[in-house]
């Protein structure tokens, strides 16, 4: 299951092209990561997503330094530098929440791809040896790895963080609601 905002793009093409790639870094990838804070797919950039500060970005893979590959059973690449990345189909999706506009999606992994050097085990049951796997954890935009908080976040310092620091939009005052 993926819960995603419906004002990125991400959303809008799961929901297009029902299929996606899930790239999981490992925490010596966060620079790249955080290089993709605060962008969008999205064109124009929905009025909310300018206020926290994003901008549009054509070229993530390029913006990231990231090298994009061929996937083997759906149409989007997978990231070359990520230690694990699932190919999905998405099965189902709806619309969520009261407060914000998301979309939940159920995605069926259709095919894995594991970095050798992370596996362990024998050739009928090789799985991830979680001693050598360094995911990359973001925590309330903040990244962080097995050990602690590794890289400040870009997103962590947006408008987007301070407004939802402050509780989100100012509320109207008595006053002005009574208009």
């Amino acid at each position: 299951m993926l819960g995603l905002g419906q004002m990125g793009q991400t959303s809008d093409n799961l929901i297009r092209s029902r299929e996606c790639v899930i790239n999981l870094p490992s925490d010596d990838l966060v620079t790249q990561v955080d290089r993709l804070a605060l962008t969008t797919g999205k064109d124009p950039v929905p009025d909310k997503k300018l206020q926290w500060g994003y901008r549009y970005e054509p070229d993530k893979f390029g913006v990231a330094g990231f090298t994009p590959i061929e996937s083997l059973c759906v149409k989007p690449p997978r990231v070359a530098e990520c230690p694990v990345q699932m190919e999905g189909m998405v099965h189902e999706f709806r619309a969520f929440g009261k407060n914000v506009n998301a979309n939940t999606f159920e995605v069926h992994i259709v095919k894995l791809h594991v970095d050798e050097n992370l596996l362990v085990g024998d050739e009928l049951r090789p799985h991830i040896d979680p001693v050598r796997w360094r995911p990359l954890i973001m925590n309330f935009c903040r990244f962080f790895g097995l050990t602690g908080e590794v890289h400040p976040s870009r997103l962590a310092e947006s408008n987007f963080m301070r407004l939802a620091s402050q509780g989100g939009a100012p509320r109207p005052t008595s006053a002005s609601t009574a208009e």
